[in-house]
């Protein structure tokens, strides 16, 4: 059975939501979960210690707290005790709502990078018209990028496309102002050049709406763009729930109206809900990490310890990892 490490400490909602969504888990035998926190804190809301085991971790990272600092002063905190677990071999991934930045932090000092990255990215999972979904990297891991990232960005995405979500020849995009060659600037024309180069199958510069429309299956951007890309996406998302809700209850034929299109309105509820992915990994460091929204609810979690889970059994790491050689490889052979 996979062994999961989980952050109880990290998470606005902690313990008493990342408990429960744990719990969930390992009670029906879907993996081996191990508790990283206060012990005293985390007792009370279990019930059922089946494939659950706690590793007593007091120290927790605040939420606003530079990851500078946590570096420094919390190396035997809650989030990187989990990793220190996934270092030593006793869990295959780490799971944690707390501090986004410092858990990028952890997992790159902690866990290490993977030979060829310079740089991980966070990568977020999107819906789109018809099946499946489209990854946006990165999301907000590293704001100030070089070409290269990017290059890596695009190389790492394509390996999790294909090997998580079995496509065939991902369609991997530059995140732009437009479509034409002219368009971008000095970043994304740069990277554009490179990424030309990796033999993937490279469509140029693609624009916001391609995330949805079903166009491409990876986006890449600089994790500023990226980010403001992201917590744009949300917004939109929750006007519009928020848009229909009131017009609901302030109109009878709106009423009417939902009764007739409510499974439709569910089944976009669901697709927008952030709570149904869990949560984004962190590509590009030597392990497994997701890392999840700071506001994650016991169904959150839930699906946050279920996707890390698919990333184990479907090797993702593994699969960035030989993907990066390749392209070590191939730096070398230009450089010759």
């Amino acid at each position: 059975m996979i062994r999961i490490a989980v952050d109880g400490m990290g998470g606005d909602f902690a313990p008493q939501e990342i408990v429960r969504g744990a719990q969930s888990v390992s009670r029906e035998g879907l993996a081996s979960i191990v508790l990283v926190g206060d012990e005293e804190k985390m007792k009370p809301f279990v019930t059922d210690h089946a494939n659950l085991d706690m590793v007593h971790a007091p120290v927790c990272v605040g939420m606003n707290e530079a990851p500078s600092n946590a570096l420094r002063k919390k190396k035997d905190s809650s989030m990187n005790r989990a990793f220190e677990l996934h270092k030593g071999g006793e869990v295959q991934a780490v799971v944690s709502a707390g501090n986004s930045g410092a858990a990028m932090a952890f997992a790159i000092f902690t866990l290490g990078r993977i030979p060829g990255v310079d740089r991980p990215a966070i990568a977020t999972l999107h819906p789109r018209m018809g099946e499946g979904v489209s990854i946006l990297l990165d999301a907000g891991g590293t704001v100030d990028c070089k070409p290269t990232h990017l290059a890596q960005f695009a190389l790492m995405g394509n390996a999790f496309a294909a090997s998580v979500l079995g496509i065939d020849s991902p369609k991997v995009g530059i995140l732009s102002n437009g479509e034409e060659e002219t368009k971008g600037n000095e970043l994304t024309r740069e990277a554009h050049s490179l990424i030309k180069e990796l033999g993937i199958n490279y469509l140029g510069y693609v624009e916001g709406t391609d995330m949805y429309n079903g166009r491409t299956d990876v986006v890449v951007s600089d994790g500023f763009v990226g980010n403001i890309a992201l917590k744009i996406s949300e917004g939109v998302a929750d006007f519009i729930f928020k848009f229909f809700k009131e017009g609901i209850k302030n109109s009878l034929k709106a009423r009417i109206g939902y009764l007739l299109l409510n499974d439709l309105f569910k089944e976009f509820q669901k697709k927008a809900d952030y709570s149904e992915t869990g949560g984004a990994p962190l590509l590009g460091v030597d392990g497994v990490c997701i890392i999840c929204h700071g506001k994650s609810n016991e169904k959150a979690m839930r699906n946050a310890i279920l996707l890390a889970r698919k990333f184990v059994e479907k090797g993702l790491k593994e699969s960035i990892n030989e993907t990066m050689q390749d392209y070590q490889s191939l730096q070398k052979v230009k450089e010759r």
